[in-house]
């Protein structure tokens, strides 16, 4: 790789990784149609979807590992949360991974329209009192976020997505969990839930490592950072954020769809 193609490929993933440390989703929602497109609009050599989605996946892996790290000893980190929806949605992801080869490519792309479409729409529904709710008073129906988690993760594996996108709006309209406490948790959630497709890549051999590894750079300098600022901003703020990246991937994939 030549030095100027390191560089936009360390931007991609910086940017992308520093939006998901901020606002608590995994960042393919965002480096996926930025390494699809931007380095072909510079002239570069285009990556295939298959080489993008493999690349997006181990860096999911390690953005939110160092975007967990920066949340320890935060209190925002719920572990009950994490135990419950994690191990669901990891099995889930696991089904929807292995059912996805009985799948038309078209069928794949409406499940994500459709998954997208529904969070946009919870993202924006009224969410008060939630982040007046103590940290260490909430509570939520434990067997109900195992099971939501558990369809996630069967849809997400399925697109191929960590799903943090749909869980978040979950976390916040259904199961009543503060924001802040929202973000730090699907973190660690989909670090779990990207542990699966991490190793399927692997193991298929669809990762480019030399690209990987920069995209791993950026992630590991670049999550924590958002994730500082995540924790001073607004709620508001990354309320809207967060439903304006859903919003703008829901129309590209339907506007690819039609």
């Amino acid at each position: 790789m030549s030095l100027d193609f390191i560089i936009v490929i360390f931007i991609i993933g910086f940017v992308g990784s520093f939006i998901s440390g901020m606002v608590g989703i995994g960042g393919s929602i965002i480096k996926y149609p930025m390494l699809l497109y931007i380095p072909v609009m510079l002239g570069y050599t285009a990556f295939s979807a298959h080489e993008v989605s493999g690349i997006s996946a181990i860096q999911v892996f390690f953005a939110t590992i160092a975007g967990v790290w920066a949340y320890r000893g935060s209190g925002y980190l719920n572990k009950t949360l994490i135990a419950y929806m994690g191990s669901a949605i990891l099995v889930g992801s696991f089904i929807g991974g292995f059912g996805s080869t009985l799948m038309s490519e078209q069928a794949i792309n409406i499940v994500y329209a459709v998954l997208a479409t529904i969070a946009v729409v919870m993202m924006f529904m009224p969410k008060k009192g939630v982040d007046d709710i103590p940290l260490d008073q909430v509570t939520f129906n434990k067997w109900l976020a195992a099971g939501l988690a558990f369809v996630v993760g069967i849809a997400a594996g399925i697109v191929g997505a960590a799903g943090a996108f749909i869980l978040v709006p979950i976390m916040l309209i259904v199961l009543k969990i503060p924001t802040r406490m929202t973000i730090a948790t699907s973190l660690a959630i989909t670090f779990l839930s990207s542990i699966g497709a991490t190793i399927g890549k692997i193991v298929t051999d669809q990762i480019l490592y030399g690209p990987a590894a920069v995209m791993i750079v950026a992630s590991i300098l670049a999550a924590p950072l958002g994730a500082k600022l995540g924790q001073k901003m607004n709620t508001k703020y990354l309320q809207w954020i967060l439903a304006l990246l859903i919003l703008g991937t829901a129309i590209k994939i339907w506007t690819d769809i039609l």
